[in-house]
């Protein structure tokens, strides 16, 4: 996969050694002198583009046509907005993600300019922070499809109100799928008439409300807690 990184800051150098290590191609677009005389101590210098990201004809010369994914990572909202809009509207860059700096702007992250995926990492923390809380021992895994649905993963503790239930008695809703038992270390594909057990760990695949009834279900009862 190749991934053009507009801005050289800690986001956007951060970003490209994680994706090197991943074995992917990239580039990243920086024209701050500053900027850049740490970027090649950091980064390789084939990789590095000197240029201003927002000017269309220097997204040309770094070759956004071949890119599979434009990240927009500059510390200033409204420039992100461009490059994302530019790279799809002139470029058709199959896909776009944008930083956005302030969380008051994020109504602006839409398909309006050409985003498809917007990392406001205030929101990301404070839902991570929600999610942590409100769905007890239940670890998310995986986020899919832009976070509408996770991959969770569970232990059944003694006392929960799932054991002795099969799964087709659960209840648990279109949008909750249980995807695997792993029970005494050998994994199990759950069907209809599978019981629960205590010491059973879960993987399923769920949204948001499925994953908070799908955590009741495997909390203790009241009565036993």
């Amino acid at each position: 996969m190749f991934v053009l990184i507009a801005g050289g800051g800690r986001t956007g150098t951060e970003l490209a050694l994680k994706l090197l290590e991943q074995k992917h191609q990239i580039r990243v677009i920086e024209h701050r002198s500053s900027v850049l005389a740490r970027l090649h101590r950091e980064l390789p210098t084939e990789v590095i583009f000197e240029g201003d990201a927002t000017d269309v004809e220097v997204l040309d010369q770094a070759e956004v046509r071949k890119a599979d994914v434009v990240a927009a990572c500059l510390a200033s909202d409204e420039e992100n907005l461009v490059i994302c809009y530019t790279a799809r509207q002139h470029f058709h860059a199959p896909r776009t993600i944008a930083r956005i700096n302030n969380p008051r702007n994020a109504w602006l992250f839409d398909e309006k300019f050409h985003v498809d995926v917007a990392l406001d990492h205030a929101s990301v923390m404070a839902s991570l922070i929600e999610e942590e809380m409100s769905l007890g021992d239940m670890m998310t895994l995986l986020k899919l499809r832009r976070g509408e649905f996770s991959l969770v993963e569970e232990k059944i503790p003694v006392g929960a109100r799932a054991v002795g239930v099969a799964l087709k008695d659960l209840g648990l809703g279109e949008n909750c799928v249980v995807a695997a038992i792993i029970r005494h270390g050998k994994m199990l594909l759950p069907r209809g008439n599978t019981v629960f057990e205590a010491g059973d760990e879960i993987l399923a695949v769920t949204d948001r409300d499925g994953a908070e009834k799908f955590s009741t279900l495997l909390s203790r009862s009241e009565v036993l807690a």
